[in-house]
């Protein structure tokens, strides 16, 4: 047997998987599980997701929680984009160590201490928790990871493109828009995806931040754990993990894709030179 898949590395894998995974996979068997105990198999269902979709409660909160991350995963993908294109390309002015540590502090900073810092700034400010606050919460903590991503992609970028095209006579926006963003087009689409993810799936950040009508799917999971876990629950989390599945199954696709297409036009450009 090769070295690397030794009988304890399999092992290794197989207990990390096991540890990982099977809590999600339990959860989706027992979604169609007949009984409302959900500890108890008593066959087959699907009777939970039509009585989810029945739950008003659960609707409302997945349709604020979607609106709030499609929002605030567009927003935090813009200006993470520019502030990667800021570090990266403009590394000498006043004050740029301060505007990284700005850019990157939710990074390392506890969502505890976020979701407080926030609430007592909106607080101060007189502007009433909602919609609006927890957008903002979220633009706040996932726009530092679109700077990550999108700034990595940059770092490795080749800058002669950008030269060609500019000697060429491309002003300086049509040659980002032309060149650079076609080539980090799928870092940016990897970005905003960390960035809905990390949306749908925030608790603490949005517990300090939202308001009467602006309850998260997130919360209201939480909120009705604590009484007992329903099938509804493992229906509406089902779901949700297959919706966040899905979107990282279609991104990879078109990143796949792209970097396809871009060997192909760097192949052709170089026959033809």
């Amino acid at each position: 047997m090769n070295a690397r898949w030794s009988p304890f590395n399999v092992a290794s894998v197989t207990l990390g998987l096991a540890f990982l995974y099977l809590p999600i996979v339990i959860l989706i068997i027992f979604s169609f599980n007949e009984s409302r105990l959900v500890t108890v198999w008593a066959g087959f269902s699907t009777k939970w997701y039509v009585s989810l979709f029945s739950n008003r409660g659960l609707i409302d909160a997945a349709w604020v929680t979607l609106r709030v991350a499609l929002i605030s995963a567009s927003i935090a993908t813009v200006l993470g984009t520019l502030a990667a294109i800021t570090l990266t390309r403009y590394t000498r002015f006043r004050g740029r160590v301060l505007f990284s540590g700005m850019v990157f502090a939710p990074l390392v900073m506890p969502e505890v201490i976020t979701g407080l810092s926030l609430l007592l700034l909106f607080v101060a400010i007189g502007l009433d928790r909602g919609f609006l606050t927890v957008t903002l919460a979220h633009i706040t903590f996932s726009m530092c990871f679109v700077a990550v991503v999108v700034q990595s992609r940059l770092l490795t970028f080749d800058r002669s493109l950008e030269e060609a095209a500019m000697d060429l006579g491309a002003p300086p926006v049509k040659t980002f828009f032309q060149v650079t963003l076609p080539v980090i087009l799928p870092a940016i689409i990897s970005g905003w995806m960390l960035a809905f993810t990390l949306s749908l799936d925030d608790l603490v950040i949005a517990s300090f931040t939202s308001g009467p009508g602006a309850t998260t799917l997130p919360m209201k999971i939480y909120s009705q754990v604590r009484l007992g876990v329903t099938p509804e629950i493992n229906a509406a989390c089902t779901i949700l993990i297959a919706v966040v599945a899905l979107g990282v199954i279609a991104a990879s696709l078109v990143n796949k894709r792209r970097e396809i297409q871009r060997l192909r036009d760097e192949q052709m450009a170089q026959r033809g030179a």
